[in-house]
């Protein structure tokens, strides 16, 4: 593995020379076991490839310390490289919007919190969020950059109380819902009364009852669609998955951990119904029914993959 570690680094250096790949070939041919750890290595990087950016994996790979021009001291390397890349892909899990350390308030992964204001507005955070807090002028104000939250209003300030996101602009009616950026929009979820929701460039007012949701993007309001069940879950240190894609779930799960949480794409539309607990993203795997054709492949505490079962 140290061997085809150092020849896939010589080869995607981009000045691999005739002669090197020359050499190559004669070291692919020399040994059966050469071809099948090549093969192994092969989805090893197929699967950085899918999770990371080419820049990024290539600097990952260059921080393992191996060199084209070294490959006869490579032994010890490939586990600097596995422990670079585990650590960048935790830098990775974790890469925010500067602007985020820069909130009022901000929540790791897996870390919730709960906000009590001074109106007595309940406002827990869930896992990387950040949200900022302005009750200085006509408005009680919260701005989320990113995350989720769930706002419980309260009602000890007679001026408005207004959520907004870079997609839009929602005024609750005395009301409970969830607030949540899905990458270039944002998700509102009623859960009690009402909320007007607005884009922030365009016209067009909407009032989002309970038991109902909407994506609000910059132009427009999608349609209104029925609450998912167990939405809030997540404030209880829960998820909950009532026919969920499988693929769903794992995205879900993987904002609670630090690392890499991979799923692989022939298992991506299996459904799947269950509680599953958010403080032990291990444990939430484990909970996996029985009878779901999948297995769970560590490279090591940080790279956890979703893979088909052997059998």
């Amino acid at each position: 593995m140290d061997e085809a570690i150092a020849w896939q680094l010589c080869l995607d250096s981009g000045e691999a020379t005739e002669l090197e790949r020359h050499e190559f070939k004669r070291w692919l041919g020399a040994h059966p076991e050469h071809t099948q750890v090549w093969q192994q290595l092969a989805g090893i990087d197929q699967q950085l490839s899918a999770a990371l950016p080419a820049t990024a994996r290539r600097a990952l790979l260059r921080s393992g310390g191996i060199r084209r021009r070294s490959l006869h001291r490579i032994g010890g390397s490939a586990m600097a490289m596995v422990l670079a890349m585990g650590l960048g892909l935790v830098l990775l899990s974790q890469q925010r919007p500067v602007g985020d350390y820069l909130a009022d308030e901000v929540t790791d992964s897996g870390e919730h919190r709960e906000l009590r204001l001074a109106d007595r507005s309940v406002v827990p955070l869930n896992s990387r969020s950040a949200l900022d807090i302005d009750f200085d002028g006509p408005q009680r104000r919260l701005y989320l950059r990113s995350g989720e939250i769930l706002v419980k209003t309260g009602h000890d300030d007679p001026r408005p109380f207004v959520v907004e996101t870079e997609q839009g602009h929602l005024q609750p009616l005395g009301t409970r819902f969830l607030v949540r950026h899905e990458g270039e929009a944002t998700r509102l979820i009623v859960l009690e009364s009402a909320v007007a929701a607005e884009p922030r460039n365009a016209s067009g007012e909407r009032v989002i009852r309970a038991g109902e949701q909407v994506l609000i993007e910059r132009q427009h309001l999608g349609p209104t669609a029925t609450a998912p069940v167990g939405a809030e879950a997540w404030s209880r240190g829960l998820l909950v998955a009532e026919d969920m894609p499988l693929a769903q779930l794992i995205a879900s799960l993987g904002e609670y951990r630090s690392g890499y949480l991979g799923l692989d794409p022939a298992l991506a539309n299996l459904r799947i119904s269950g509680v599953f607990p958010l403080n032990d993203i291990d444990k939430a795997l484990a909970a996996l029914p029985p009878n779901l054709p999948v297995r769970i492949e560590r490279f090591s505490g940080w790279w956890v993959r979703v893979v088909p079962a052997k059998n």
